[in-house]
């Protein structure tokens, strides 16, 4: 590594909000996959308030990427020191500084830092990273100041909820439906199509039309993280319907001792400006929360019961006797 260029980035922006509530979305990466675009999925490996390594998938030139980062918080600084375990290719060596500054009661400013390394000092890989780095810097830090600045109304644009449903059949056979979204039409009725690639093991890229109950058809697209052996699908949707600013989740298979619950946990935020233009003249947030939550917690109890209809029939042809 000490052969190869280190190349050096730099981001800066002024945000109209406390720099405590603008450290507060940079520290808690539990969140990025909500309010950050290119974050599509992070695991935290461990945490102890100063300290915290974790795994995250990210898009990066359109791809789908995976690393695991140690990073090191200083509230008192308002720094955050951050570093690949192992760097992701075509990178040898990744790591950087979040600063948040107090500019004044309601303003602050927030630089990203990078340092980075490419494996062999490779033309292709340095352009390919740079890229990357620089396309998901404004993505990350455009996202941050618009979700910072709206931080006295964003309980009220959040949102998450969860559907459940309990299954007499084998929790193999629920995930088995659960993953095979590309078949998904032919079940379920808001589902008109579902295009699925698969190049990475476990990492779907979906496009999908569905349609609400007297509306037109949406085109969404999201990405999928299957941990088959954890009975877990987590999923991001880097496309989301006109309504929602950002739209992630979760379906989890758990058996138990006298069955299996399998469930879906959404969390959304709402695009405020698009509420009156897609619900009508005179809709207000309210209505927007109980619209997402009835359309997205229909579909979602409408998946669920299709899984468990798939895992308990297959139980019933298994053991025509019964």
């Amino acid at each position: 590594m000490s052969d190869e260029r280190v190349r050096r980035t730099s981001y800066t922006v002024d945000v109209a909000a406390p720099a405590g509530v603008l450290y507060g979305l940079v520290a808690d990466t539990t969140e990025w996959p909500l309010l950050v675009p290119p974050a599509i999925h992070v695991e935290r490996l461990d945490f102890d308030g100063v300290q915290d390594r974790f795994r995250m998938w990210v898009t990066a030139n359109g791809s789908v990427t995976s690393w695991i980062s140690r990073r090191h918080l200083d509230p008192a600084r308002r720094t955050i020191d951050f570093h690949q375990e192992v760097a992701a290719a075509p990178a040898s060596h990744m790591g950087g500084r979040w600063i948040v500054e107090e500019l004044g009661a309601d303003r602050s400013r927030i630089t990203l830092l990078h340092d980075f390394t490419v494996a062999g000092d490779d033309p292709e890989g340095a352009e390919w990273l740079t890229r990357a780095t620089d396309d998901n810097s404004r993505a990350e830090l455009a996202r941050l100041k618009e979700t910072a600045e709206l931080w006295p109304r964003l309980d009220g644009l959040r949102l998450t909820f969860e559907e459940s449903v309990r299954v007499n059949g084998p929790a193999e056979l629920v995930y088995d439906f659960l993953y095979g979204i590309g078949d998904w039409p032919e079940h379920l009725a808001h589902v008109v199509r579902a295009d699925v690639r698969e190049d990475l093991p476990g990492v779907q890229v979906v496009t999908t039309d569905t349609r609400a109950p007297g509306g037109p058809a949406v085109t969404t697209e999201s990405v999928r993280v299957c941990f088959p052996h954890a009975g877990r699908i987590v999923f991001k949707e880097t496309r989301t319907s006109p309504l929602l600013a950002a739209h992630c989740g979760e379906w989890t298979v758990t058996p138990d001792e006298s069955g299996v619950t399998a469930a879906v946990t959404h969390s959304v935020l709402l695009r405020e400006e698009a509420v009156e233009s897609v619900l009508g003249r005179g809709a207000d947030l309210d209505q927007a929360r109980r619209y997402v939550r009835d359309t997205l917690g229909a579909a979602g109890a409408a998946t669920l019961g299709r899984a468990r209809r798939h895992a308990e029939s297959a139980v019933r042809v298994l053991c025509p006797g019964q």
